[in-house]
Parts: structure tokens; C-alpha cells; sequence
């Protein structure tokens, strides 16, 4: 009996051991380790702060270049005003009658020497000049310039000519006693529009107006006194 029992359990144990190493093991659940997550958590903080810094730099340069612009804008890119000047007056054509008498109906011209001065630095386009001529109150003449274009920092000269209207300034009796003093008074209105633009970017309109009163001796046909009233709008 007892040999009998001995190799039915010698029979038995292998059967068991074979069916233990035939069964398939079960896969081992799969966790992130704590090291990985931290790396990522890096990897995001360092994405931001990158990002912060790109938009910081971008946002400053932007206040820098707006800041650049307003300090150009009030110093150099500033529009000032354009000076007129008018530097001289020659008689060109004048007939009297024994030195002291204008002549009725005769011509008269008069031609005047004015500047344009842009102390800009950018030019100044302006067009038709006009200039009106008074004595005593009375307008004798009328004169329209070109239109031109003083470069920056640059002054433009040009001749106008004015054709007085002689009747008008003959009917006047202070005209006699003005000629025997061999000086006559008279005033002048000049008005200049143009623009002045800056870079293409900063476009102003200007005029401008000046009032002068000169005292031209006939002689020398040059101007012995002046003085001038400029007003000019933007």
C-alpha cells in the first residue's frame, strides 16, 4: 500500500509544477514616475517664463519707440512758422512831369524783393503768392508770385512784380507833396499758403500773413524805411 501511494504522488507533482509554469503572467500596471512629472512641470514653467519674457521685451520696445516719436514730434519734427520777408522794392517804370508830377495815364511797375525763409526740416510747398499794394489806404496795385517750394532750412527768393494804377495813385493830393520830398510812403499785404510735410506722415497747412509799411525814396529807388507785421496760422 504504501508503495503504491508513494508513486501515484510521484505521478501527480510534475502534472501541478507544469501547469503552474504554463499559466501567463499578468502584466505589470504602468505608472509615471515622480521624476517625470517633475520634469514636465519644468519644462512648463520654463515655457512661460520664456513667454512672459518675449511679451515684456515687445511691450517695451513699443513704449520706447512711442516715446521716441512723441519727443521728435515736439522738438524736431515740430512745424514752425515760415518767415516772409521783404528785402527790397525797385521802381521800375515811373514818368513825371518836371521831376515832381506823375503823369496821368502813363505805366507805372513796381517790383518787389521778397524771401521765403523754411526753418523746417522738412520742405514747405506753397502756392500763388499774393501781394497788394496801398497808398495811404488806397489800393494801387495788385501782384500774384508763383507757386514753389523752399527746401528745409532753406530761404527762396523771388520777384514780384507789381503794375500800379497810376489814376488811382494820381487822384491822391498828398501824392505832389510825397514827390517833391523825394520819399513815398507806402504799405503792402502779402498772404502765403502752402503745407509743410514731415516724412509723409505729418502734414500741417499753413498761412501766412504779413503787413508792411516802407517809405521808398524815389531817387535811389530803394527802400529807407520798414516795417513788418507777420501773422501766420496753422
Amino acid at each position: 500500500p504504501n508503495t503504491s501511494f508513494s508513486s501515484l504522488s510521484s505521478g501527480q507533482v510534475p502534472t501541478m509544477m507544469e501547469k503552474e509554469q504554463g499559466r501567463p503572467l499578468a502584466p505589470a500596471s504602468e505608472r509615471p514616475s515622480s521624476d517625470d512629472e517633475e520634469m514636465t512641470l519644468h519644462l512648463k514653467k520654463l515655457r512661460r517664463k520664456k513667454c512672459i519674457k518675449c511679451c515684456g521685451c515687445i511691450a517695451a520696445f513699443l513704449v520706447i519707440e512711442i516715446i521716441v516719436v512723441i519727443i521728435l514730434i515736439f522738438t524736431v519734427f515740430r512745424v514752425k512758422d515760415p518767415i516772409i520777408k521783404m528785402n527790397g522794392v525797385t521802381i521800375d517804370k515811373i514818368d513825371l512831369v518836371n521831376g515832381t508830377t506823375l503823369r496821368r495815364g502813363s505805366n507805372m511797375s513796381l517790383t518787389a524783393d521778397v524771401s521765403v525763409k523754411n526753418p523746417n526740416v522738412a520742405s514747405f510747398k506753397y502756392r500763388n503768392t499774393t501781394t497788394t499794394l496801398y497808398y495811404r489806404g488806397t489800393v494801387i496795385g495788385e501782384a500774384r508770385g508763383p507757386p514753389g517750394q523752399s527746401k528745409a532750412r532753406r530761404t527762396m527768393r523771388m520777384n514780384v512784380t507789381v503794375d500800379i494804377i497810376t489814376d488811382r495813385l494820381v487822384s491822391n493830393p498828398n501824392l505832389e507833396s510825397d514827390l517833391k520830398s523825394g520819399l513815398l510812403t507806402m504799405s503792402s499785404f502779402t498772404r502765403l499758403g502752402g503745407r509743410v510735410n514731415m516724412l509723409k506722415l505729418i502734414k500741417k497747412h499753413v498761412t501766412v500773413k504779413m503787413n508792411c509799411t516802407m517809405t521808398v525814396n524815389i531817387s535811389s529807388h530803394e527802400i529807407q524805411e520798414q516795417k513788418c507785421k507777420r501773422k501766420v496760422k496753422l
